[in-house]
């Protein structure tokens, strides 16, 4: 089969809300939906197909049955399957954190590093994140604001607003604010480094740990550009590369696809419905959807009124 559709794993962190279920189609039963891991092998939180033969099979026990092949040959110098797609609804603040680049992850870790991309789904207004820093500072003063409590002082503070992209390269310092709904493409790496979390407590009424050590070791510590454009995509890397589809029933009803030998495609649906069909397997979708069509898939087309992002490895 070239054409699944993919049941997410749930996560319940404390700064999660509920619009996951109530706007984005989650079946979870649970008072909070901090993120869906909607594209996923990571051992932390797999996809499940839902449709065909192979209904009930892991994404990575189906990837196990029918070979690396269909991932395509852009993947084959992955040891492992290279990206980790999520929604994230960020009914509070997430902690000020930051993630390894590979080398230091494998050596330290065991796994690869973190670089990711955040397309910003919905947020209130006036709903803003931190990207990076506002001014350089030096070693000495980045850990005597983590341990002050003073940090978010020297970050850099950026307005949000639904459409927006930000492209955050491993070492970055960043953090999601409230009332922000994101997609997010990242490696499939789950290695976070908290250095400050608003004195939070979780589950277990302690105070979350910090990782301050391993965050002085791999943070830049200097201010980022905003405005690097991967035009014509939405972002670029040598982990994945995403473009944007918007499909109008009333204007244009059909965008028809073809996906090759070289990479699988990873089909987020961000608004609206429709149907696919790939293969001579035709499905419907909605708001929240997660598609994946297999390398050497062939032509595919797609139906409806929709806005999707499309991920592949080039």
């Amino acid at each position: 089969m070239a054409l699944l559709k993919l049941k997410p794993s749930f996560k319940d962190y404390i700064w999660g809300g509920h619009r996951l279920v109530e706007e984005y189609n989650k079946e979870y039963e649970g008072e909070v939906l901090a993120e869906s891991w909607e594209l996923s092998c990571h051992p932390d939180g797999p996809s499940t197909v839902i449709n065909g033969r192979d209904a009930g099979l892991s994404l990575q026990a189906y990837i196990d049955k029918y070979g690396k092949e269909v991932l395509g040959s852009n993947c084959s110098h992955f040891e492992n399957f290279p990206i980790l797609i999520k929604f994230i609804d960020a009914k509070d603040n997430l902690s000020i954190q930051v993630h390894p680049d590979n080398s230091y992850a494998l050596k330290n870790e065991g796994q690869y590093g973190k670089t990711e991309m955040w397309y910003i789904c919905d947020c209130r207004e006036g709903a803003y994140l931190y990207y990076g820093f506002a001014k350089e500072i030096d070693k000495a003063e980045f850990e005597q604001r983590i341990r002050d409590n003073t940090l978010t002082e020297v970050l850099n503070a950026v307005p949000v607003q639904k459409g927006d992209v930000l492209f955050i390269e491993a070492g970055t310092i960043h953090a999601i604010g409230k009332d922000i709904v994101i997609a997010e493409i990242q490696q499939n790496s789950n290695i976070t480094y908290r250095v400050y979390d608003y004195g939070r407590v979780g589950k277990d009424g302690k105070q979350r740990d910090l990782h301050i050590e391993k965050a002085l070791a791999v943070t830049k510590r200097v201010p980022l550009l905003r405005s690097k454009s991967f035009q014509p995509h939405v972002a670029a890397c040598d982990y994945f590369t995403v473009d944007q589809i918007y499909l109008d029933g009333k204007v244009r009803s059909e965008i028809d696809g073809f996906v090759d030998e070289t990479s699988f495609v990873s089909v987020l649906i961000l608004e609206g419905e429709g149907t696919i069909q790939s293969g001579g397997c035709g499905l419907s979708f909605k708001k929240g959807d997660s598609l994946f069509l297999t390398a050497s898939s062939g032509k595919y087309e797609m139906k409806g009124k929709c806005q999707a992002l499309m991920t592949y490895i080039s």
